[in-house]
This record gives C-alpha cells, sequence and structure tokens, in this order.
C-alpha cells in the first residue's frame, strides 16, 4: 500500500454537472440515466451520449463495480493506479484506485467508491478502493 497520496487537480465545475459536484460533496455518487433509451452515462452530461435524449436524470448510484482496465503508475513522484471501473449501475467511469496494494489489482475486482479531496477550494472526486 502506497503512504503518500497523489494530489488530484479539482475538476472544473459547470451548469451541467453542478447537481452530480454537490452531491459528491454529500457523500453521494450520482449517475445520469436517460428516460428515451433506459441507460445510464457517464460523464454526467445532459444529453445521452447513447440515443441523444435531453430527457435524462440523476439517480443515486451503489458506489460499487468491477475494475474494467488499469495500469500501474510507478516512475511518477508519486505512484498511483488509474482504471477504468465499470459502474454496477452500468456505464465505466475513468478514476483512480487508491488504498491499496497495487500488485494484488486485477481486471474484474470490485471495488467501492471513496471520495478524495482536491487541491485548491474545488470538489471532492470520486475514487475507488478494492472491496471487502
Amino acid at each position: 500500500m502506497n503512504a503518500q497520496q497523489r494530489k488530484i487537480k479539482a475538476p472544473m465545475v459547470d451548469p451541467e454537472t453542478k447537481e452530480f459536484w454537490a452531491a459528491i460533496d454529500q457523500g453521494k455518487l450520482l449517475v445520469r440515466t436517460c428516460r428515451a433509451c433506459g441507460k445510464a452515462h457517464h460523464y454526467p452530461r445532459t444529453i445521452c451520449p447513447l440515443c441523444g435524449s435531453d430527457d435524462t436524470y440523476f439517480v443515486e448510484g451503489s458506489g460499487k463495480g468491477v475494475i474494467y482496465s488499469y495500469s500501474v503508475m510507478r516512475r511518477a513522484p508519486v505512484p498511483y493506479a488509474i482504471a477504468y471501473v465499470t459502474l454496477d449501475e452500468g456505464p465505466s467511469m475513468l478514476t483512480n484506485i487508491v488504498d491499496c496494494d497495487f500488485d494484488n489489482l486485477s481486471i474484474g475486482q470490485a471495488v467501492q467508491v471513496r471520495f478524495q479531496e482536491t487541491e485548491g477550494d474545488g470538489p471532492a472526486v470520486p475514487v475507488f478502493t478494492p472491496a471487502g
């Protein structure tokens, strides 16, 4: 396990994603869902990238998922793991895997969301850690 924690830059909050970031400040991971096609998507944009509908809304996600793909950056000043995590709700999101031994990560491994503070005064960001 890596004792140092990598600093993450604060995300840009805009009117389209304001609700998403506000929920993270309350410890909730929201997932944008489309009423037209019934599918969830991430990044939380208003227009569904799957069918083009603008009839979308947020649902509270479980915060659970599995690692779809990952890479460990060992030559960085503070080593870190970046991954695509497929959420239980369906979409995949690019994120970091934290608080774990990078040598024990595997594709298909169950993970759980955590929220990590960012540099400056921006909102926290969702990161994941192995479940269990």
